[in-house]
């Protein structure tokens, strides 16, 4: 019987509306029901999930920020990683030939430095706010990721210039389609859910986790079990074949899989 499950949140658990179905939740407390770690690993803030959890009546573990931060159910941090200042002050401050527009993660908040309506309203029902502020006024040091939003076309030239400049000196990822980060080397989900394993004393084999982008591809490596949905990144089915394909977020097919799991308790994994 697996002992901790992991869940992406945006294109995996939330449907494209970006709420949680109610097979969905229901599946999800069932789990912790039967003392499963339900664990919430995404790209979001801590202070916007944290919000959502409480919302939902859920007290899962969070790995947030791409396995930045990992706190414990009771909301104390467990881990966190930034990247280092210097780095951090070269991408707020060189002039990068893009339109994309980036975005900074703080312990204390989301900040960025032009309107972003489109972000923006994407997070405002968790009530989760961005700041506006000149980004380039900003201190280099605790800085956890910096994400640059725009076309997937612009991200992937941007991503070849961050490349050439940074080399092995930050890690960058595809959280979506249209969302490149810039993150501390050596941290992603998977390194939290690491993280956190050993904080609760839990083999990784003992784990399953759902995911739809790149973002995901450390995490659902590491685990036991590893679901990739429907609707996922090319890039990321193409990176993990070995892995089962199952439905869509708007089909809530994590429920469904979880579900087949909860009616047959004798089973180590849910079924194919």
């Amino acid at each position: 019987m697996f002992r901790l499950a992991a869940f992406d949140m945006d294109g995996t658990l939330l449907m494209p509306d970006h709420r949680v179905g109610a097979e969905t939740l229901d599946a999800l407390k069932q789990l912790e029901a039967r003392r499963v770690a339900v664990t919430f690993a995404t790209g979001r803030h801590y202070l916007e999930v944290a919000n959502i959890t409480r919302r939902l009546g859920l007290q899962g573990y969070l790995i947030t920020g791409n396995g930045t931060r990992v706190h414990n159910r009771a909301g104390e941090q467990i881990f966190s990683s930034d990247l280092p200042p210097d780095v951090a002050h070269e991408v707020l401050h060189m002039h990068w030939d893009t339109l994309a527009q980036p975005h900074v993660f703080r312990d204390d908040g989301w900040l960025t430095g032009s309107a972003a309506p489109r972000e923006q309203a994407l997070h405002a029902e968790n009530d989760f706010h961005c700041q506006l502020v000149n980004l380039r006024t900003l201190p280099a040091y605790g800085i956890s990721k910096v994400c640059f939003c725009g076309e997937h076309e612009e991200l992937q030239v941007l991503q070849a210039d961050l490349l050439a400049h940074f080399g092995s000196q930050v890690d960058l990822c595809f959280s979506a389609y249209d969302s490149l980060e810039v993150l501390p080397v050596g941290t992603n989900k998977g390194t939290g859910l690491r993280h956190l394993c050993e904080h609760l004393e839990i083999d990784p084999a003992d784990c399953m986790a759902f995911g739809d982008a790149m973002n995901d591809r450390e995490m659902l490596g590491m685990v036991g079990k590893g679901y990739i949905m429907g609707n996922a990144l090319p890039q990321l089915k193409q990176s993990l074949p070995h892995l089962d394909v199952i439905g869509r977020c708007d089909q809530q097919a994590v429920a469904d899989r979880l579900h087949h799991w909860l009616r047959s308790p004798n089973l180590t994994f849910p079924p194919n």
